[in-house]
């Protein structure tokens, strides 16, 4: 089965973490980056969107981060 995530995080270097283990757990890059300035709390937010090829059936109950 394929697996889908969405990253998200503030502009630090804690997204840039976020993504590289999220590569280095075999997880691959899905299109482009994005980034976007929140209203609400005055900082930007940046996003990378991830696929993953596994063993077994997808459910909605599948745990994405176990992967």
């Amino acid at each position: 089965m394929k697996l889908y995530r969405f990253l998200s995080e503030e502009d630090t270097s804690a997204f840039c973490h976020k993504v590289t283990d999220a590569l280095n757990k075999g997880w691959e890059l899905y299109g482009s980056p994005t980034q976007t300035f929140c209203q609400a709390t005055g900082v930007m937010r940046c996003g990378q969107a991830v696929v993953k090829e596994v063993d077994g059936t997808y459910t909605p109950e599948t745990k994405l981060g176990e992967h």
